[in-house]
């Protein structure tokens, strides 16, 4: 979850290392620093954010060619100063950046003490740059002999990046299970834990697979694996625009990727749905569609805000292609002993590609003999190299720790996979299908209608920011919504929100219900309306205070709920993506109003990538 940049070449290292940690805070932000060969190897780091580090090093001599930079996400070790990265070997000769966890580093650094190693820090990234320079010194093996035999023996997920001060043009980077890319360009190199800090230099990019090390030694990259044997690495061109990654006016990348839902949907679509045609066409699962419409049997992983868009996800796929859909936390699933077989589809969801959990989820089922299907954001990340098939969401870059357009963009995805396999299937009329077909191709435009309602939003933040606790409701398709809307709330205004089934607030939330307590019912004119307006009035009775979700030009709701937020009318399965564009803007300006980190929330990190 840490972010890593590192570089070697003609530039100016250290300007281009500060502004990646800064494009990579997402990733984690208690912590900073930064290695440098300037008149010896140079560490300096310091407890909090980038711009921290930044501001202690003013006057400081940061001329380099080379360099290494990270941004901690705190895992073994307090945030503090003696815990930030880069750390250094005994002798100093070595430093080292790390994103992951080393299970054994107890053992290791055990071993380590009785040979006279001294520790500075808490952490098990210190003993890894240990433990490689031991076995250095041991064998009088090159330093990247020295780290492929570590890796032999660290049980764990890493992704790491090495700095000799015997070697000024050499960096020697490795990974398991932790995300790395390397940018090629014209006699240098990148290493960061994602493209972000790459793509204004180049768009040449390598990256690295599980149990593969990099070797960058005068102006030559060299790949190996494990087994020490050379690797062809794949150099991939990207399309990533380096105003995507900038805010673009906005206060706030959250902001702002939620004002790109209309777009950001659209392109979800674009080349795979022509309603005029009745063309539906989702290139990467070509070759499965065949097998996925015979399946009995689809398993959703997925965490956090993508465990609820596979919760969509399930309502979609068996109200319209009549399969059985299980969801599943991956971080329960992979320590489970789940009834998987030979003929069932897994869909892995994850925004970054890179979730430690679901990767691990992935390789359980694929050892049961599943199919894999995967829904990722990020071109080339680890999910997709490790699904049988899958489609990417192509949102763009989202820097926003708390997910929005991620979520919008996977329930777009899984909306077409559904679609297209109940046509498959034969269990979708064709005049239904058409009707879904032109409904998806005007969300876009309706999301822009709902995000026309902002001021409005904003005087009921007003109201409610200094609230202690929140209540999201919502029944059928609406029941995902109000766990998100309620997830978004917690992570990034500190308050304490809970999403339920309207239906069960009477088996035990009720009782929470008096004049303090916001409770959002999402309340959509779809097969459960009727439903929903009882449990409206079974609040008010209690004296609760009703923020309603209500479909455009509902007459009876705007009578009983305190508040009113309209939005188009759309088919039950895409209300999602309309219903959550509002409960995201309320828990952004709440977040603001209570002078919260709207895009750095407190100890939440973009891509988890541990356990």
């Amino acid at each position: 979850m840490c972010g890593i940049v590192a570089y070697v070449g003609h530039r100016e290292a250290y300007p281009l290392i500060i502004k990646g940690l800064k494009r990579l805070e997402y990733r984690g932000y208690d912590s900073s620093g930064v290695a440098l060969l300037n008149d010896g190897l140079n560490i300096y780091k310091k407890k909090g954010k980038v711009k921290d580090l930044e501001e202690t090093l003013i006057e400081a001599n940061l001329k380099s060619t080379i360099g290494i930079g990270h941004t901690r996400w705190a895992t073994h070790g307090e945030p503090n100063d003696k815990n930030a990265h880069p750390h250094y070997s005994s002798d100093s000769r070595l430093a080292i950046i790390h994103n992951g966890i080393i299970e054994n580093y107890d053992s290791i650094k055990k071993n380590l003490i009785k040979k006279g190693h001294v520790f500075y820090s808490d952490t098990d990234s210190e003993v890894f740059i240990h433990f490689i320079e031991d076995i250095q010194q041991n064998t009088g093996c090159l330093l990247e002999e020295a780290v492929r035999l570590a890796m032999k023996e660290v049980v764990g997920a890493y992704a790491i990046v090495i700095m000799d001060a015997t070697n000024p043009s050499q960096l020697i980077a490795a990974r398991k299970g932790s995300p790395l890319v390397i940018g090629v360009g014209e006699g240098e190199f990148f290493f960061a834990s994602d493209a972000t800090p790459i793509i204004e230099y180049t768009n040449e990019v390598i990256y690295l697979n599980d149990y593969e090390l990099a070797v960058v030694r005068d102006g030559e990259l060299t790949v190996k694996n494990i087994d020490n044997i050379l690797q062809s690495p794949y150099v991939q061109t990207l399309e990533m625009e380096l105003e995507a990654i900038e805010k673009g006016g906005f206060e706030h990348f959250m902001l702002k990727e939620i004002y790109e839902q209309p777009r950001s949907v659209a392109d979800c679509m674009r080349g795979r749905v022509n309603a005029d045609s009745g063309h539906l066409m989702l290139g990467g699962l070509r070759d499965y569609i065949d097998k996925l419409a015979k399946t009995k049997r689809i398993v959703i992983v997925a965490c956090g805000t993508s465990w609820h868009a596979g919760l969509v996800g399930e309502y979609i796929f068996e109200e319209l292609a009549r399969i059985n859909v299980e969801v599943e936390y991956a971080s329960e699933f992979r320590y489970r002993n789940p009834i998987i077989k030979e003929g069932d589809f897994v869909i892995a969801i994850s925004q970054s590609g890179e979730t430690a959990d679901t990767l691990a989820a992935i390789e359980l089922a694929k050892s049961k003999g599943a199919t894999i299907i995967g829904v990722c954001n990020v071109v080339g990340a680890s999910i997709p190299r490790a699904s049988h098939a899958g489609a990417y969401t192509h949102a763009g870059p989202e820097i926003g720790v708390a997910s929005t357009k991620a979520f919008t963009a996977q329930v777009t995805v899984l909306a077409l996979m559904a679609i297209a396999v109940a046509r498959k299937k034969g269990t979708l009329h064709e005049d239904t299908f058409r009707r879904l077909l032109f409904e998806l191709e005007r969300i876009p435009s309706k999301i822009e209608k709902v995000l026309q309602a902002d001021e409005k939003i904003k005087v009921i933040a007003e109201q409610f920011k200094d609230a202690r606790n929140f209540i999201y409701l919502g029944r059928g398709y609406n029941f995902p919504v109000a766990l998100e809307g309620a997830l978004k709330l917690k992570e990034i205004s500190y308050i304490h929100a809970e999403g339920y089934p309207a239906a069960e607030m009477k088996h035990g939330p009720i009782a929470l219900i008096d004049e303090e307590m916001p409770v959002v019912f999402i309340a959509t004119k779809d097969s459960s309306y009727e439903k929903v307006v009882s449990n409206i009035q079974e609040v008010k009775a209690r004296k609760g205070k009703v923020i309603a979700i209500v479909t455009e030009g509902d007459k009876l709701i705007p009578t009983m709920a305190d508040y009113t937020i309209e939005i188009p009318a759309a088919h039950d399965a895409l209300i999602p993506l309309l219903a959550t564009i509002p409960l995201q803007l309320l828990s952004y300006h709440i977040a603001v109003m209570r002078g919260c980190n709207v895009d750095q929330p407190r100890n939440l990190a973009k891509s988890v990538t541990v356990e």
